[in-house]
């Protein structure tokens, strides 16, 4: 698990306008639109968090 003070970009974004970062704790996650980020962030627990993990098959 990332430092949950650090935001990092996903694996799979392509690098170009379509980013997403999140930042990982122990309580869950928290994700933004790289190109967007003073619109705030989505938080997700870590029950969603893991839930949402299996499903993309990370």
């Amino acid at each position: 698990m990332t430092n949950p003070a650090v935001w990092h970009k996903s694996t799979y974004s392509d690098g170009g306008a379509n980013c997403v970062e999140a930042r990982e704790s122990v309580a869950g996650a928290d994700v933004r639109d790289t190109q967007n980020r003073s619109a705030g962030h989505l938080s997700f627990d870590r029950v969603e968090w893991a839930a949402l993990v299996r499903a993309v098959g990370r």
